[in-house]
C-alpha cells in the first residue's frame, strides 16, 4: 500500500484537510471544517471512495474540529488505522528567519512558532493549536511543518531590508519575508516542466492572484523579490486586503476616524481590497457589474490590473530578461480577463496573449501566449497540497538517510 500524507492548513476559523497519495498525487478524501469557534460549524468530507458525509454542529475550537474531523474518517472513511499513513504535514503561515525549509516538528519547533505569532496573529496561533492537537491525535506520526515564507529566504538583503531603524529588524524581525511560497514552489517547477528547459536557467514573474494574491520574480529557481512584506498585507490589491498604501494611513486611521490599532488592521485586511472597491469579493461577480455598467466594478478592476502592471514592470526591470510570465491560483487560473487585463500595454516587453488560446476552456497547465512569443505566458494550477505532503516525506526522507 502507498505511503500517504494527510495535509492540514489550518485557519484562524476554519480547518482545510486533504489525504493524499504523493506518489500518484491521487487524493483519498478532503474535507473542510467552517466556522470553528464562530456559532453552528459546519464540516463536510469527501473521501474518493464513497459518499460525502456532512455535519453541522458547534465546535467551539479546533480540538473539538479536529476531534470531527477524525470522527469523519471513521464514519465515511477511509480508515486511517488501515492506511500507511507516513506523515502529517501542517501549513504554517509564518516562519520568520528561523525556518527555511520543513522542518520535522518537536516541543521546540511549537515554541518557535509560537515566538513568530506577532508577525502573523490571526494564523500562527491557529497553526499552533493545530498541531498540537494533531500530536494528541496522531502521537506515532510524525508533523511536518512546511512554511509559507520559506521559498522566499533567498531574497537578497536589498529586498528584504526596509529603510526603517536597523534596531526595529534586529530587535523586532522587522523585513521582508514574502507569503504563498509552498505555492510559488511547485508552479515554477511545473512551469519549467511546460516549457521544457531546466528551472535553473529561468526567469520568471509568477502572478498568485487568488483572494489573497502576490507576486514573486524568481531568478534560476530562487525568490529574487515578492510583492508582499513582513505580512501578506503588502503589495498586490485582494479580495479584501488593500495591499499598497500610504504607511501613514493606519496612523491616520488612529488619529483622525478615532479607530483602535485591531480596528484598522480589521479595515485594511478584512474590508478593503476589492470588497471596498466594487462591493464584492468573486471577480465573476465584479466582471458581471461592470459589464452591466458599474462604474465602481469598472474603476476597482482598473485599479486590480494596473497594480500587477507595475509590478510586472518592476520585476522585469530587476531580473533584466524575462522567459515567462506565470499566472496561478483561482483568478490566475480561471479568469482570462484579468489575465489579458493585466498584459495589456505591455506588448513592447514582448509579452501578448493569444486571444483563443487564453479564452479557451482548459483547466490544465498550458500556454497562452502566441506560438514563438519571446516572452511565454502560461497558467499553471497550483497544487499547494500537493507541495507540502512532497516536502513533508522529503524532509523525512532525507532524516533518515542521516540518521543512517
Amino acid at each position: 500500500m502507498s505511503d500517504h500524507v494527510l495535509v492540514l492548513n489550518i485557519g484562524s476559523s476554519s480547518i482545510k484537510y486533504e489525504l493524499l497519495d504523493p506518489g500518484t498525487g491521487a487524493r483519498t478524501a478532503v474535507g473542510l471544517v467552517e466556522r470553528v469557534g464562530d456559532g453552528e460549524g459546519r464540516l463536510i468530507h469527501r473521501p474518493k471512495d464513497g459518499e460525502a458525509y456532512e455535519r453541522r454542529e458547534p465546535y467551539p475550537d479546533h480540538q473539538a474540529a479536529m476531534d470531527a474531523v477524525v470522527a469523519a474518517f471513521a464514519a465515511a472513511g477511509p480508515d486511517l488505522a488501515s492506511l500507511r499513513l507516513r506523515a502529517i504535514g501542517h501549513r504554517v503561515v509564518h516562519g520568520g528567519t528561523r525556518f527555511r525549509e520543513p522542518t520535522v516538528i518537536d516541543e521546540k519547533v511549537i515554541e518557535e512558532i509560537e515566538a513568530l505569532s506577532p508577525l502573523a496573529p490571526l494564523h500562527n496561533p491557529a497553526n499552533v493549536t493545530g498541531i498540537r492537537t494533531a500530536m494528541r491525535l496522531f502521537p506515532d506520526i510524525p508533523q511536518v511543518a512546511v512554511f509559507d515564507t520559506a521559498f522566499h529566504h533567498t531574497l537578497p538583503p536589498e529586498a528584504y531590508t526596509y529603510a526603517v531603524p536597523r534596531e526595529w529588524a534586529k530587535e523586532h524581525g522587522v523585513r521582508r519575508y514574502g507569503f504563498h511560497g509552498t505555492s510559488y514552489a511547485y508552479v515554477c517547477r511545473h512551469a519549467a516542466k511546460l516549457l521544457g528547459r531546466p528551472l535553473g536557467e529561468l526567469d520568471l514573474i509568477v502572478l498568485h492572484l487568488g483572494n489573497g494574491a502576490s507576486a514573486a520574480a524568481v531568478h534560476h529557481g530562487r525568490s529574487v523579490d515578492t510583492s508582499m512584506g513582513m505580512t501578506p498585507m503588502e503589495g498586490l490589491v485582494m479580495g479584501t486586503r488593500s495591499g499598497d498604501v500610504d504607511p501613514i494611513l493606519p496612523l491616520f486611521l488612529l488619529r483622525e476616524l478615532g479607530l483602535t490599532p485591531d480596528a484598522a488592521e480589521q479595515v485594511l485586511s478584512s474590508g478593503s481590497g476589492m470588497r471596498a472597491l466594487t462591493g464584492e469579493t468573486d471577480m465573476r461577480d465584479i466582471w458581471r457589474l461592470a459589464d452591466a455598467g458599474d462604474g465602481h466594478a469598472r474603476l476597482g478592476l482598473e485599479i486590480y490590473a494596473r497594480r500587477i502592471r507595475k509590478y510586472i514592470g518592476a520585476y522585469y526591470a530587476l531580473l533584466g530578461r524575462l522567459d515567462a510570465i506565470v499566472f496561478t491560483a483561482g483568478v490566475g487560473e480561471h479568469d482570462a480577463r484579468t489575465r489579458a487585463a493585466a498584459l495589456r500595454g505591455l506588448e513592447r516587453l514582448g509579452l501578448v496573449v493569444d486571444q483563443s488560446r487564453n479564452e479557451a476552456a482548459s483547466t490544465g497547465a498550458r500556454a497562452v501566449s502566441p506560438p514563438g512569443a519571446e516572452v511565454a505566458v502560461l497558467v499553471v494550477p497550483t497544487d499547494e497540497e500537493a507541495e507540502i505532503a512532497a516536502e513533508a516525506l522529503a524532509v523525512l526522507g532525507s532524516n533518515q538517510r542521516r540518521d543512517q
